[in-house]
Parts: C-alpha cells; structure tokens; sequence
C-alpha cells in the first residue's frame, strides 16, 4: 500500500550515502534522483525511501511521533543495521531488544537529520 515515504535532509549528498550504504545489504540502492530528491529501494515497485531538499529550501524538522520503520527480516539483521546505522553517524533513540515478547523484536536510530527509523522483525 505505500509507495514511498519522504524524509526532509539538509544534504542530498550525504544522506544518499548515509541511506545507500545502510540499506544496501537488504539490496536497495539509489533507483531514482533529482536535483533535491532521490528514491532508494529495491525496485521502483517497491516501497521506497525518499530523501529529499524540503521544497521550500527551508530546515527540514523531523516529526514528533514521525517514524519509518525497516523490515530486517531476523533479530540479527535489526542487530547488524542498528550497529551499522551507528557506525554511520545515526544515534541511540533504543538498543536491538525484544519489545512485545514473541511478537517484535527492534531498534531504533534517528540518522543525521534527526529523522527516527526503526529496524524489526515479528515473531
């Protein structure tokens, strides 16, 4: 049902490379960019994740209560990305843990910009 989500950046550039290179052992990649967006997943008939130049050239300013999450399939994934998404210059917003016992296991980083994501897997 969703086609894309769109996160405001104050650097194409870098975000492109902080994204592509976090998202790309789950196989996506920049699929499409313009002067001040660009489209990242696996296929263009997928879900997608845009970053983009607010409009307005503006701030961009995260949501309160705005997140993405990324589906990682095992806890070891959400385990990796999280380390990973750290490593890349994301911060803490709560370490890899079980939070609905036998139902979600997560994490969750806000990248450079301060956008929130989530890594997880049910069951």
């Amino acid at each position: 049902m969703i086609g894309y989500v769109t996160i405001g950046v104050k650097d194409i550039a870098k975000a492109k490379a902080f994204y592509s290179e976090l998202l790309a052992d789950l196989g996506a990649s920049v699929l499409m960019e313009m002067d001040r967006i660009a489209f990242i997943g696996k296929g263009m008939d997928q879900p997608m994740l845009a970053v983009c130049i607010p409009y307005n050239e503006e701030d961009p300013h995260p949501g309160n209560g705005n997140m993405f999450a990324v589906g990682a399939g095992t806890k070891e994934n959400v385990d990796k990305l999280y380390h990973k998404a750290i490593g890349l210059g994301a911060s803490c917003d709560g370490e890899p843990g079980q939070r609905i016992p036998d139902m979600f296991y997560g994490a969750y980083v806000r990248d450079p910009d301060g956008n929130k994501m989530a890594f997880y897997v049910f069951g």
